[in-house]
């Protein structure tokens, strides 16, 4: 019999999220596969369970994740955590999870916490459609890449940063998009939790004069789609265009009337004056 992994959500900062299926999850598998150990003993001290633990992260996920499956196929239960918030988001547990499909071995969510959703929660921000990016690379060249394949995105992005890190992303961002309003989301459900409503300008002016510390999500708002009003002149000279190519006066006028929100009618009068 074949065993099973379960996809466990771990707390972005106040263990006291941790839920008590995630406390019997743990308490009832075979082993863990984490992400740091030193991380998740504190975890599994604070609810008093005792596993074996075995350590799988981005630098040894091909041999540890083949051991990982030897197990599984034996039918070992397998629980696997990230250090914080759910595994595979911006984290190698996505390859554990795409291994166990591969061989036929089921995969159970055990939800939790995530940075991700959690931050778009207290932004303010137009939580309706987003896109997340994750961690943006540390090369300069690959970074603005990235941000301008996004110039155009009318969704919310959200982005994750590590502190370091942040007034080159700000500043790049900056580049890239324009300036743009912008949600600093920062040690969220610890104790110095903070939620900065700011744009580009004024959040690298702040971060210059005061260091950044602790993790951060940054929430960018999406490009302002671009709104192309259209004179009768223009509607008139896209149907004439239609109509020498072959189409009929009245095809020509629906077309164009489709594309630019004029009235149809208007147009095709408009065509058989010219």
């Amino acid at each position: 019999m074949l065993g099973k992994l379960y996809v466990v959500g771990t707390p972005i900062g106040n263990l006291g999220d941790f839920s008590p299926r995630a406390i019997e999850t743990l308490e009832r598998v075979d082993f863990l596969a984490v992400e740091d150990t030193r991380v998740t003993v504190k975890l599994l001290n604070r609810f008093n369970i005792k596993k074996e633990m075995l350590s799988y992260y981005e630098h040894n996920k091909l041999p540890k994740g083949n051991l990982i499956l030897e197990r599984l196929l034996k039918g070992e239960s397998c629980a696997v955590l990230s250090d914080a918030g759910m595994p595979a988001i911006s984290d190698p547990g996505t390859d554990l999870v795409k291994l166990c499909y591969q061989n036929n071995i089921p995969v159970e969510a055990v939800p939790g916490p995530s940075a991700v959703t959690t931050a778009l929660a207290v932004s303010g921000m137009d939580c309706g459609r987003f896109c997340f990016e994750g961690f943006l690379t540390t090369q300069k060249s690959g970074r603005t890449a990235h941000l301008n394949e996004l110039k155009t995105e009318k969704r919310t992005m959200v982005f994750y940063e590590a502190p370091h890190k942040l007034l080159a992303t700000l500043q790049d961002m900056l580049s890239a998009f324009g300036e743009r309003e912008i949600a600093v989301v920062r040690e969220l459900t610890k104790l110095h939790e903070t939620v900065m409503h700011t744009n580009f300008t004024d959040a690298i002016a702040y971060f210059n004069e005061n260091a950044p510390r602790g993790e951060f999500v940054l929430i960018v708002t999406g490009a302002k789609e671009e709104i192309i009003s259209y004179t009768l002149e223009d509607a008139t000279s896209l149907a004439e265009k239609l109509v020498s190519e072959g189409n009929s006066t009245s095809f020509a006028a629906k077309e164009v009337a489709n594309i630019t929100g004029l009235k149809k009618g208007d147009i095709y009068k408009s065509l058989l004056k010219k």
